[in-house]
């Protein structure tokens, strides 16, 4: 066994989950552990579309989509604890709580994104997110999920 993180790099998140540029909100899974944890990456580019009115002169990243990069980090875990029984299907949104934003996320900002699995009950997830520039939180949530069909009614 090797001490080397499990990476995901963004390849492999898009053959995970069906985001894609400007809504794919994660360039890289770090590390993993299989049905408990992963932790993702997003770098924080001037040039994504969101800065050019959140806010002029003042770019933020707007805190929606801090929490959506936390949901598309879980739904990697959730594909990579389920393996092929993921094959055909799509996490969906079910529910957040609790979510704080303590600080802005500006361009220039490594975003690291940790997730962590509370609870799951068949196809229903819930995680406890925590997303951090270096040492510092700038944001938190617990949310859950479902997975389902891609093709199926929602």
């Amino acid at each position: 066994m090797t001490d080397e993180p499990n990476m995901i790099d963004v390849t492999g998140v898009m053959e995970m989950i069906p985001h894609r540029y400007p809504i794919l909100l994660v360039d890289r899974i770090l590390d993993f552990k299989v049905g408990e944890w992963a932790i993702g990456l997003k770098n924080v580019s001037f040039n994504e579309p969101h800065f050019q009115g959140h806010f002029p002169g003042w770019p933020v990243m707007p805190g929606v989509l801090i929490v959506e990069a936390m949901a598309q980090t879980s739904a990697c875990l959730v594909v990579q604890t389920m393996g092929d029984e993921a094959r055909g299907k799509v996490v969906y949104f079910m529910s957040i709580e609790d979510c704080k934003f303590r600080k802005p996320v500006v361009p220039g900002d490594a975003l690291h994104i940790k997730v962590e699995k509370i609870q799951n009950r068949r196809m229903v997830w819930k995680f406890k997110g925590t997303a951090t520039v270096g040492d510092v939180v700038h944001a938190e949530a617990t949310f859950s999920a479902m997975i389902m069909d891609r093709d199926a009614d929602v």
